[in-house]
């Protein structure tokens, strides 16, 4: 794949101008063009539930299940945010289903098991590693990422999907505002308290390695 240049900003237009025409052409019934906007996507939605999900495979199924979601509903879409935009904003609805759900699953195990659930799940999973590093360099980014992750996953809900959405994946306040159906000065604030519970975290964790 050839490299990118040029700005963020013109990155962002190139690929909202190539989602606005794969959309166009779905809406058409070409739906093989789905395929495309699939590619072009799945892996920064991928990243995005895992990081609020903590647990790669689940993350996969949830954002399976999100893309079957704009599959169906690609009709309804009139293009008043970025398709980028609105694709998160049901990765982020999956994300809030599936935790609900894995919630009240845990609680019925644990009243019909004296064994506690692991309260930690698999947190293993590293998304960002260069295959390209030497092997000590992996295992080192693989154990700090777990243990970001894991401060990541001590964060409320709410603080947890600001932070990820600002800053991991870098959508805007208004961007988010519009996921979450919150006003900007909202996100503002949940941010700024995950940010200030996720430093805390991460000093207990990683000391010096900061």
């Amino acid at each position: 794949m050839p490299k990118i240049t040029g700005t963020d900003n013109e990155q962002n237009r190139t690929a909202g101008d190539d989602d606005a025409g794969s959309v166009s052409r779905c809406q058409q019934g070409r739906m093989e063009e789905f395929a495309v906007l699939v590619r072009r996507h799945q892996k920064k939605m991928i990243n995005m539930a895992y990081r609020m999900i903590g647990d790669y495979d689940e993350a996969c199924d949830v954002v399976q299940e999100a893309f079957l979601s704009a599959y169906r509903a690609i009709g309804q879409f009139r293009g008043d945010a970025r398709f980028s935009t609105w694709l998160a904003g049901i990765v982020v609805n999956r994300v809030r289903d599936h935790l609900s759900q894995k919630i009240a699953r845990n609680r019925r195990e644990e009243a019909l098991d004296d064994n506690p659930a692991d309260p930690g799940g698999r947190h293993n999973a590293n998304v960002f590693f260069d295959g390209n590093d030497p092997a000590d360099i992996r295992i080192e980014k693989r154990e700090r990422d777990a243990r970001i992750q894991k401060c990541i996953d001590r964060l409320d809900g709410e603080q947890k999907e600001v932070l990820v959405l600002r800053d991991i994946q870098d959508y805007s306040y208004e961007e988010i505002g519009a996921m979450l159906k919150l006003p900007p000065g909202t996100v503002r604030s949940r941010l700024f308290r995950a940010r200030s519970a996720l430093k805390t975290s991460l000093q207990q964790v990683l000391g010096d390695l900061l």
